[in-house]
């Protein structure tokens, strides 16, 4: 059984900045593509943004140039950059894990950003 583990989530001001980290089982690492989901409260869960196994990224218009996400394969790690941080920005902050294909994937436990103004 794959493991999510996140990290890195709190309280931080509008305009700042934090890294959130996602540790994954090494068995899915290199071959899985992986995501970060968001769900403020009372919404839907949606995408952040995505990173391949070859490195192509992928972004949700909402955190285009204000987030980064990036993979250490020698650290079985994703993480996600996130910069001038809006209220709007508020969420449990997913890791995802997906095989396309395969119908596999895998969810982290998630963890809280709160952005405050």
């Amino acid at each position: 059984q794959a493991q999510l583990v996140e990290s890195g989530g709190g309280l931080v001001q509008v305009g700042g900045s934090l890294r959130l980290s996602c540790a994954a089982s090494r068995s899915i690492f290199s071959i899985y593509t992986m995501d970060w989901y968001r769900q403020a409260p009372g919404k839907q869960r949606v995408l952040v943004a995505r990173i391949g196994n070859s490195g192509i990224t992928d972004y949700a218009d909402s955190v285009r140039g204000r987030f980064t996400i990036s993979r250490d394969n020698a650290k079985n790690t994703v993480y996600l950059q996130m910069n001038s941080l809006k209220p709007e920005d508020t969420a449990v902050y997913y890791c995802h894990a997906v095989r396309f294909g395969y119908g596999m994937e895998y969810w982290g436990e998630g963890t809280l950003v709160t952005v405050s103004s």
